[in-house]
C-alpha cells in the first residue's frame, strides 16, 4: 500500500500557546498526535519529547520492528518524564496523551494513551477505533451516565492514562486491523472531537484531499471558538 496524508495544528481561539505536537511521516507509515498536559507549559515538554522521539525514527524497519521501536521510545519518554516531574517537586505533572498509527502492507496498528482519538472512515461509515482513557468514559462504561452526557460532564477533561503520568505499570492500548484502498484515518487531539460532531467529522473526512481536510477541520473548530489546542492528521490508503 501507499499512503498520502496531511496535517494541521493550531493553539485555538482562546489558548495563547500550543501544547499539541504531531508526526506526519507517510513514507515510514507512521503518524501521531500528542496533547500535552500539566500546566505551566510542562505539557509542551511532554508532547515535544514524544514528537522528538518519533520524529527521529529511521527508515528501514520491518512492521514488527517499527512497532517495537515505537513502544520502546515511548516507554523511554514516559520514564524520563516521570523522573523530571519528581525532580520538580511533589504534585508536579509533566504528561501527554498520545495516539499513534502505524501502517505496513495491508495492516495497521494503533497505539494510544489518554483521550486523543483515531477515527476510521471505511466504506462510507466512520467509527472511533480508540477508546478514551478518561473519567467520563469509565462512568459511561459503568452505566452511571449516558454517552451523550459525557462531553458536558464537569470532569470531561480528566484523563486516567497518559505518557508521563505516574503509574505502577504504564501501557499503551493497542488495536489492529486490515487496510482497504480508500480507507481514511483521522488522528486528533480532544480539542477537535469535542468541538465538531461525529457527523461533521465524517462529512469532512470523506471530502477532498488529506492535505486540505486537516486545515478545513481546524478552520471549522476555530469558527466555533474552540477553547483548546486543536490538531488533525488525515491519512488516506492508496492502491
Amino acid at each position: 500500500m501507499r499512503y498520502r496524508s496531511g496535517s494541521s495544528t493550531h493553539n485555538g481561539a482562546v489558548r495563547t500557546h500550543n501544547e499539541d505536537r504531531l508526526i506526519d511521516r507517510p513514507a515510514l507509515g507512521l503518524w501521531a498526535v500528542a496533547d500535552g498536559a500539566g500546566g505551566h507549559q510542562a505539557g509542551e515538554v511532554a508532547s515535544g519529547m514524544i514528537a522528538e522521539a518519533l520524529g527521529a525514527m529511521p527508515a528501514g524497519f520491518s512492521a514488527g520492528e517499527l512497532l517495537a521501536q515505537v513502544r520502546l521510545r515511548i516507554n523511554n519518554v514516559h520514564a524520563a518524564l516521570c523522573a523530571e516531574a519528581r525532580s520538580r517537586g511533589p504534585h508536579t505533572v509533566i504528561a501527554s496523551t498520545l495516539v499513534v498509527l502505524i501502517a505496513s502492507g495491508t495492516h495497521f496498528v494503533c497505539l494510544w494513551a489518554g483521550d486523543s482519538r483515531v477515527y476510521l472512515l471505511h466504506a462510507g461509515a466512520m467509527r472511533q477505533i480508540t477508546r478514551d482513557h478518561s473519567m467520563v468514559q469509565e462512568l459511561v462504561d459503568q452505566g452511571a451516565i449516558q454517552p451523550e452526557d459525557a462531553e458536558g460532564h464537569p470532569h470531561a477533561n480528566v484523563i486516567t492514562r497518559a505518557v508521563g503520568a505516574e503509574a505502577e505499570v504504564f501501557e499503551l492500548d493497542k488495536v489492529s486491523g486490515e487496510l482497504t484502498v480508500g480507507d481514511r484515518f483521522l488522528l486528533c487531539s480532544d480539542g477537535l472531537c469535542k468541538t465538531l460532531s461525529d457527523a461533521e467529522l465524517m462529512r469532512m473526512l470523506g471530502d477532498g484531499e488529506p492535505g486540505r481536510i486537516g486545515q478545513a477541520m481546524i478552520d471549522a473548530a476555530l469558527a466555533k471558538n474552540v477553547n483548546d489546542n486543536v490538531t488533525a492528521v488525515v491519512v488516506e490508503v492508496l492502491g
